[in-house]
């Protein structure tokens, strides 16, 4: 039984652990002659890439991605695509006194009690490492949704919030996400966010973040009724970000506290019965598990990073009472460079959700 894939005719599988000498993935039904290269890739990694600021780990790892199979003189072939990126800078050392020991807040002791054997070596398989493979196959998931739909479609992520004090949406600008460590939409909560994450920092704990990601020019009809819901596919694929431990659509949470009227989003004709107007957007772009056309927005909460040097009361293998500290090289907030680990799973689900109602209904 095979757990390392997803998506149905877009699949994808990740293989390699945190440190050993690679990490990759394989990539399945991408439609053959789309133009694709490293550089296509390599853009969304770097954002991802860690040690770029004081706020994120400081492991060194160019990320630097190598296209092995599935493309031939610059296109895609219609076979598996298969990527990689090596290891350079492990320090499984780092990882010696926790060998025998259970990281509160890890998966050491759940992926222990499963196979009955441990990668140390900074989580193995459950490292937060994986997660590049994500964003390489984010980036030919990107490349066919601008084949099939069009630059018009646009997935962005942002950071929401750190430690609870959150962003003011009213000064909301995507551009300034790209100018600010945090991915931030607001350019004003910046340095308050750095202040917070140096405090954090330097006491050797760490804090959680919210984060936003936005898909606008999807196309109507994407999903499907009962067991292909959209909105459920991207549920559970943010879920599968490490570190994840809430996801809502649209209004989420909030929709419990509103009347019928308040949550309905009103529509009035817009001169194209295929486009109808939308008034407001609580669903966050999907009605009956099928997109409406609207933007899809998907919101969600990402704990504390759980490597800390603050001990932690726990035990060790063979049952003994110890104090864990973890030492190497941890983010203090593992949601910053979570964002754009969640605007590819959008762009992986989005582009499996496309081929198969390509392969249903024939259109786009």
């Amino acid at each position: 039984m095979s757990e390392n894939s997803f998506g149905r005719l877009f699949r994808v599988t990740t293989w390699g652990e945190s440190h050993g000498p690679a990490i990759g993935c394989v990539i399945d039904g991408c439609p053959p002659r789309l133009k694709l290269s490293e550089d296509d890739i390599q853009p969304w990694l770097d954002k991802r890439r860690p040690g770029q600021s004081r706020y994120t780990t400081q492991r060194r790892e160019p990320d630097q991605v190598r296209i092995l199979s599935g493309v031939f003189e610059g296109q895609t072939t219609g076979t598996p695509i298969s990527l990689m990126i090596e290891n350079t800078d492990q320090r499984s050392r780092d990882y010696g006194e926790i060998a025998r020991q259970y990281r509160p807040g890890h998966a050491d002791i759940a992926y222990d009690l499963k196979y009955g054997i441990r990668d140390y070596r900074g989580g193995g398989r459950s490292s937060a490492r994986e997660t590049a493979m994500r964003v390489a196959a984010g980036a030919v998931a990107r490349v066919i949704l601008r084949e099939l739909v069009g630059p018009q479609l646009l997935i962005r992520g942002a950071l929401t919030g750190i430690g609870g004090q959150s962003v003011d949406r009213s000064r909301w600008d995507w551009a300034e996400v790209e100018q600010n460590p945090f991915f931030s939409p607001d350019a004003e909560i910046v340095p308050s966010w750095g202040e917070q994450l140096e405090a954090v920092r330097k006491s050797g704990s760490s804090i959680g973040a919210t984060l936003e990601v936005v898909a606008e020019g999807v196309p109507a009809g994407l999903g499907a009724p009962v067991y292909g819901k959209l909105d459920a596919e991207l549920a559970g694929g943010m879920m599968g970000i490490n570190g994840v431990k809430a996801v809502e659509i649209g209004d989420g949470m909030g929709v419990a506290s509103l009347h019928g009227e308040e949550n309905a989003d009103p529509i009035r004709p817009s001169g194209n019965p295929m486009e109808p107007a939308f008034l407001s957007n609580h669903a966050g772009g999907i009605l009956g598990g099928i997109s409406t056309g609207q933007p899809i927005v998907a919101r969600m909460a990402i704990k504390p990073t759980s490597s800390i040097l603050l001990p932690v009361p726990s035990v060790t293998r063979d049952g003994e009472a110890v104090e864990v500290r973890t030492k190497g090289r941890h983010d203090p907030c593992i949601g910053i460079r979570a964002v754009p680990v969640a605007e590819a799973m959008m762009a992986c689900i989005l582009a499996d959700q496309l081929l198969r109602n390509h392969a249903q209904c024939g259109w786009l």
